[in-house]
């Protein structure tokens, strides 16, 4: 997984880890999502790997637009 830098500075993400058709995000609390392209539509995988890249937004995102649609959940 890679750190997710945060530049907002809020608590929330910490670190996610990205492939052709998956985002896995892991949370502050330890939890870990992983969204599809099949759980949760492949444009909202691709907006979310680039807010990850940059730092910035990925949990802002995941509360207004796919909150509950992962492929599974890990703690």
């Amino acid at each position: 997984m890679q750190k997710y830098n945060n530049s907002g500075k809020t608590k929330g993400i910490n670190a996610y880890e990205s492939g052709f058709d998956f985002i896995r995000v892991r949370f502050d609390d330890g939890a870990q999502y992983l969204y599809t392209y099949s759980s949760t539509g492949s444009k909202h995988i691709e907006k979310m790997k680039i807010l990850a890249s940059r730092g910035d937004g990925l949990d802002r995102y995941i509360n207004q637009h796919v909150a509950d649609r992962y492929e599974s959940k890990e703690k």
